[in-house]
């Protein structure tokens, strides 16, 4: 669970921030998707890591987004985090020690649900830079990626583990749906489009 901070000057001017009743959420996420990924190495193999734990319904982000992300069996990507096989405070470090020793420079995307303001409850963040894992819950745990995609599930600032579980999972799932669909289109629009520019030359 990352902690919703005041972001620099220049995240500001990259981040976005977008409700997720938004008719063009998806092509803002996958916009700003490509803008990032842009920035990436072509040959940097792109690690997707999603935070969170099936035991609480406000923390299920991650693995829910990494369920959605395994169905499409890509090979764009390599994928840490699902139901099944959750990445959480446990196995965070671990995780990350072995994603460095497979990959050599790898991009990393890291997912989480984060708590907020109630006015951005529902909203979904891409912004570059690490999140902060735990720090919602006052954990101190490594951070995770280069760029980073948030889903704010909740109100925070008191009583966040009674707050993480009564989070309507309605909203968990759609947000986890949004996440993993346009982060899926823009990172095979990107790798398509490197393709491309691969046989132009």
């Amino acid at each position: 669970m990352t902690q919703l901070s005041k972001p620099s000057q220049n995240q500001q001017l990259s981040s976005l921030k977008i409700p997720h009743t938004d008719p063009e959420i998806h092509s803002a996420i996958i916009h700003r998707l490509l803008f990032y990924l842009s920035q990436a190495e072509e040959r940097q193999p792109v690690v997707v890591v999603c935070i969170g734990t099936d035991r609480s319904t406000g923390d299920c982000l991650g693995p829910l987004v990494g369920t959605a992300l395994a169905r499409y069996n890509s090979p764009w990507f390599h994928l840490f985090g699902t139901l099944d096989e959750p990445v959480h405070a446990v196995n965070l470090q671990e995780t990350l020690s072995t994603i460095h020793g497979l990959y050599d420079r790898p991009f990393v995307i890291g997912i989480d649900a984060c708590l907020g303001q109630s006015s951005s409850v529902g909203c979904i963040q891409v912004a570059s830079g690490p999140l902060k894992p735990g720090a919602g819950v006052h954990k101190e745990l490594p951070p995770v990626g280069d760029i980073h995609l948030t889903g704010i599930v909740n109100v925070g600032g008191f009583m966040e583990y009674f707050v993480l579980q009564n989070t309507r999972l309605s909203l968990v799932v759609r947000l986890s749906e949004i996440i993993a669909s346009s982060l899926h289109s823009a990172i095979q629009e990107w790798k398509s489009r490197s393709a491309l520019i691969a046989k132009l030359d």
